[in-house]
């Protein structure tokens, strides 16, 4: 009988220290690309279920006009900060699913800063100009690891874009409507 309880109480204190919480991991670093750019990020714990992701990269984007025949493709600098809420990591541990690299559905708050640096363009400099902008996006999003260190993401928001006026430009309407739609693959170091 106490040989039976001594391993019904071992069994019972490794089963309690395995029963974790998921959680977000410490410190991710990593790169992505998609469609309209390439990017880094590094992503930062805060807490069980909340990271800080902060990332630099070229936006891409095309540009068409109608009447001056300006068509054309450019890459943009942008910084963002996004903190990021992993809202379902217990849920898919619960169900064995993987949440290592933060595999998981999130809901974040995207802030993104184009800034007037450069332009990257098959277009001559001189026949544009780039306004620099600040958009602030509420987002939902999952990300999902493939192996060991690639993963995929994708989200979609609707927030609020503000564009700086500079020397020499008038602007009409410089508070718009900004939507984040992003499909991204990308390398986990």
């Amino acid at each position: 009988m106490k040989k039976i309880m001594l391993t019904v109480l071992c069994c019972g204190i490794t089963f309690i220290s395995t029963a974790q919480d998921a959680s977000v991991e410490k410190s991710i670093f990593g790169v992505q690309t998609g469609l309209f750019g390439i990017w880094a990020h590094n992503e930062a714990k805060l807490s069980n279920q909340f990271a800080l992701r902060t990332e630099v990269g070229l936006d891409a984007g095309i540009f068409i006009s109608d009447n001056s025949n300006l068509n054309g493709f450019s890459l943009i600098p942008a910084i963002t900060l996004e903190p990021r809420w992993y809202y379902n990591l217990d849920k898919r541990q619960s169900k064995s699913r993987r949440t290592d690299g933060n595999s998981g559905n999130f809901f974040s708050i995207k802030t993104t800063y184009h800034p007037d640096l450069f332009v990257i363009s098959n277009r001559d400099k001189n026949t544009y100009r780039f306004i620099s902008d600040i958009s602030i996006v509420p987002t939902w999003g999952i990300r999902r690891s493939i192996g060991k260190h690639f993963n995929y993401e994708t989200g979609i928001g609707v927030g609020y874009i503000r564009f700086f006026e500079p020397d020499g430009v008038i602007l009409f309407d410089e508070h718009e409507v900004a939507i984040n739609l992003h499909l991204r693959i990308g390398y986990r170091f």
